[in-house]
């Protein structure tokens, strides 16, 4: 290669860094915003298309919407995480009145020692750290203390949403909760139960997952 051909490549070279440098801060598209009201109603409407199910609740009510829906369900067994902002307020519930419901399964210990018990579970309830309306999906952030297994394993996953915490797009929700500053290991992004269509291009529920996705709104 002659010194004049590699002169021009570097040339070019930096004016391509020069140039992505100058980039704008971010790269969100343009998209629609939505009110208080519209980004609760429009991810519920969105996650019910997907045969998710969705209760709008009073924050200070949410355990006992919770309790309603589990006693015709006929469940046995309800696996949570007590170190969850969620634990304290389930295991109240759970001590005031427990009839007719599933038993409260702690998860505790470490997942590899846990994953019988986590198994044999019929259904488990995690928190999350918002929901997208743009594209109806509520947003996990696993970590050791209620791990993403309690979401993917059981049967029927219960996911507790608060309302001030629903953002327009995924753009804003990463930039609103600075997510650069403390990325976790992993996010799940979730918007209805379990599906597939590989089988004889049929849609079929609960096969790689969850079959019942249950979620609660908090306002």
């Amino acid at each position: 290669m002659s010194s004049a051909a590699r002169d021009r490549i570097m040339s070019n070279i930096r004016a391509a860094a020069s140039a992505a440098s100058e980039a704008p801060a971010t790269a969100c598209l343009p998209i629609a915003t939505y009110g208080p009201q519209e980004k609760i109603e429009r991810l519920k409407s969105l996650m019910e298309a997907v045969k998710t199910e969705v209760h709008v609740v009073s924050k200070k009510d949410w355990p006992t919407a919770v309790k309603s829906v589990l006693q015709p369900r006929k469940l046995k067994t309800l696996l949570y995480a007590p170190e969850t902002a969620l634990g304290p307020e389930l295991e109240t519930a759970w001590q005031n009145d427990s009839e007719g419901l599933p038993e409260l399964v702690v998860y505790e210990g470490d997942i590899e020692s846990f994953k019988e018990t986590l198994f044999q579970t019929d259904a488990a309830i995690t928190t999350t750290v918002g929901a997208i309306a743009e594209t109806g999906a509520v947003v996990l952030w696993p970590d050791s203390t209620e791990p993403r297994l309690m979401s993917l394993v059981p049967p029927v996953h219960i996911a507790v949403v608060e309302s001030a915490a629903i953002c327009n797009s995924f753009c804003e929700i990463i930039q609103t909760q600075r997510w650069p500053e403390r990325m976790p290991t992993n996010v799940i992004l979730v918007s209805g139960p379990s599906k597939t269509a590989d089988i004889e291009m049929t849609l079929a529920f609960g096969v790689h997952g969850p079959k019942e996705l249950i979620v609660f709104i908090l306002k």
